[in-house]
């Protein structure tokens, strides 16, 4: 590979960044996709979490007095699955549904970010979930479709409602068949027992339909007469699938009423001038990295301030195009990325100076500074990531968005430090060989 050759892809890099600067800025790039007539998918906006657009706030205790100690987490897990999806029916903007224990009690708290109708939050919630089975008859049009293929609202098929219901299931859990594969077991009450053997006698060979909240989780076909109150769904399971079926199966079957404890609205207002505080605030500090480094590393301080800059911009992009829901603590997430990768520019300039005080030449410096740097750099940056994982996993609420902005954000400071700083400087170097 020949070394002197100019290192054209930072050209890219660079016009890149410029149309991610038009991305990110939304009036300016609204205009751009209405004047070149751009489909309405490129229209994207920023998505602004529950504390900077305002919204409501609400908490709900989860009476398990009656299920057994070894279901409460299965149907704790269970009610914050069906309460999720309720939610999302109603195009709520990456709803944050999540658990919390206050002493022994269990409570569900659900954050609607852009709801500020207490009232309509409320709805959304509703009750505990219905758990019930409904018989499916195939219309002639769907006589050659599997059972496979159903939908909630396939005009081909008709569900019909029967009276077995979710209060009529002991329980719900994973087993294994002969060949290792996942399966649901259910175990019926005695009178549910009854009724499910009556249904499933005239449905052999059959689909039968499970709903919850009216809507289809599970359409198995019968096999045989099932008697005794025990019953097995197969299928291609996988053990988390499996599992998930299960929680939604005692959410509808056990006992586990929600009852509203608290609300809360948070203005959109007091969002908004939070927004602009931190916005203000992550400006000043920019500018302030930018104005030390430019006054300690001179013409390197300059190119690391570019640098800095194409990384700022296409990250934002990045959060714009995934979307990442922005919070408080994921734009702190992201900002404090930004000082990774000004201390990656660091390590690499305090190598480089090293280099250039023992005589190497410059472009020889540029290299070696690189090389020597790229050690420190990939270390620290994946202890990072190890930790952003972990709180992105093990976390709750407002955390994830944190750790998940510095994830990236270190992911991208990481590829700024090693391939736009050093793009950039092979460029400089090169024009000013040839001025010479």
């Amino acid at each position: 590979m020949n070394k002197n050759k100019f290192p054209t892809y930072i050209i890219f890099i660079i016009l890149l960044a410029i149309l991610a600067g038009f991305f990110d800025y939304q009036p300016i790039w609204s205009k751009v996709v209405s004047k070149i007539h751009l489909p309405q998918v490129f229209l994207r906006d920023w998505r602004l979490g529950l504390d900077l657009v305002g919204g409501s706030i609400l908490t709900y205790n989860i009476d398990l007095n009656e299920v057994a100690a070894t279901d409460r987490d299965s149907v704790v897990n269970g009610l914050r699955d069906v309460i999720e999806r309720r939610v999302n029916l109603f195009g709520v903007t990456e709803p944050q549904v999540y658990t919390a224990e206050a002493g022994e009690d269990k409570h569900l708290i659900v954050e609607l970010a852009g709801i500020k109708d207490i009232n309509q939050a409320i709805e959304m919630i509703g009750e505990t979930p219905l758990l019930d089975f409904r018989e499916v008859e195939i219309l002639p049009a769907a006589a050659t479709s599997s059972a496979g293929q159903f939908a909630g609202e396939d005009s081909n098929y008709k569900f019909i409602p029967t009276n077995l219901t979710g209060r009529y299931i002991k329980s719900a859990q994973v087993d294994f068949d002969n060949f290792g594969k996942s399966v649901v077991s259910i175990s019926f009450t005695d009178e549910g027992a009854k009724i499910f053997e009556d249904l499933t006698g005239r449905n052999v060979g059959k689909p039968l339909a499970i709903f919850l909240d009216n809507e289809p989780i599970e359409i198995p076909t019968v096999q045989e007469k099932i008697s005794g109150g025990n019953a097995q769904i197969s299928g291609n399971f996988t053990p988390a699938s499996a599992r998930k079926l299960v929680e939604r199966f005692n959410a509808g079957a056990l006992p586990a009423p929600i009852e509203l404890l608290s609300q809360q609205t948070i203005g959109a207002s007091l969002g908004l001038d939070s927004l602009q505080k931190t916005i203000f605030c992550g400006i000043i500090g920019f500018i302030l990295v930018i104005l030390f480094i430019i006054g300690f590393y001179r013409g390197f301080g300059l190119i690391a301030s570019l640098a800095l800059m194409i990384y700022a911009v296409l990250t934002l992009g990045i959060f714009k195009v995934i979307p990442v829901t922005l919070t408080l603590s994921g734009i702190a997430g992201f900002i404090l990325s930004i000082g990774m990768a000004v201390d990656a520019n660091v390590l690499i300039f305090s190598r480089m100076r090293e280099e250039l005080k023992k005589g190497l030449p410059k472009r020889a410096a540029i290299e070696e500074g690189f090389r020597r740097a790229w050690p420190s750099i990939r270390d620290s940056n994946i202890t990072t990531i190890i930790i952003a994982v972990i709180l992105f996993y093990f976390a709750t609420s407002f955390v994830k968005g944190f750790a998940l902005t510095l994830f990236i954000g270190v992911l991208m400071s990481m590829f700024s430090a090693i391939t736009v700083s050093k793009g950039l400087l092979e460029m400089f170097t090169k024009n000013k060989e040839k001025q010479k």
